[in-house]
């Protein structure tokens, strides 16, 4: 009977212990063992932001800011360059004959940008179209004043169409699709000019000319890098989004 009695107190005065210091840290040389649960996926809302952040980074590492400020200007500007031949040297005429005697001897790319991306899906949720924004200046020079003639900030969207394929191993890719300039996208503006020059007639022949040379040729530079970059893309992401766009799952939010 004594036994007995000794035994209920003892285990009551340990369950009131335990109640007490269940809550305290355990000490390190007493830890238990910890559960490792493993890496969740990603949300569908989190996909879209890994993609551009992920696609982001790779136009960055892969060269994209050299490549806009190595942009071939003047060679497609002199008379015979380019797809078009003479029409460019005749539009370059155009320039020089606003100021007689000038020859702009270069052209010079400056502050290349990649600007924030921006995702959006196609409605039936099989596509994604990125829009890549890219600002550069342009710095005309001239030996007839021995500075800079213009500088101009010019801006121009890329859009690139990513679809999901799978290939004959039945492995799912994400590829390039559809890769232009977005129409309307291109902008110029004056940054500064040196006065009294007839600047606005300049500027205005300068930017009939850009337009039509400037987009094809960004394009033609941007697109095989984003092509690129898909290629190079973390195995897991582009498991997850490719899966959600086979099945027309949405995942990227409108704004």
């Amino acid at each position: 009977m004594f036994q007995t009695g000794v035994l209920i107190v003892f285990y009551g005065l340990l369950a009131q212990t335990i109640a007490q210091f269940g809550g305290l840290p355990v000490p390190l040389d007493q830890a238990l063992p910890l559960t490792v649960n493993p890496a969740l996926p990603l949300s569908p809302t989190g996909l879209a932001g890994s993609l551009t952040n992920a696609l982001g980074n790779g136009l960055l590492s892969g060269g994209l800011l050299g490549i806009l400020e190595n942009l071939p200007l003047l060679d497609i500007l002199k008379p015979g360059g380019g797809t078009s031949g003479g029409l460019l040297g005749g539009l370059l005429g155009k320039v020089t004959s606003v100021i007689p005697g000038l020859n702009i001897i270069d052209i010079k790319v400056t502050d290349p940008q990649l600007l924030e991306l921006g995702l959006v899906q196609s409605p039936d949720g099989h596509r994604l179209y990125v829009t890549i924004p890219l600002g550069i200046n342009l710095q005309v020079n001239t030996p007839l004043v021995g500075a800079s003639l213009l500088r101009l900030a010019v801006k121009l969207n890329i859009t690139a169409e990513i679809l999901a394929v799978r290939d004959k191993q039945e492995r799912i890719h994400l590829v390039l699709g559809d890769c232009t300039h977005s129409p309307g996208s291109l902008h110029i503006s004056l940054l500064d000019g040196l006065g009294p020059l007839p600047i606005q007639g300049l500027l205005d022949s300068l930017t009939g000319i850009l337009n039509k040379v400037l987009p094809e040729l960004v394009q033609g530079k941007v697109c095989p890098l984003v092509s690129e970059v898909l290629s190079g893309l973390d195995v897991t992401l582009v498991h997850d989004i490719a899966n959600m766009l086979i099945h027309g799952l949405q995942f990227v939010i409108k704004v």
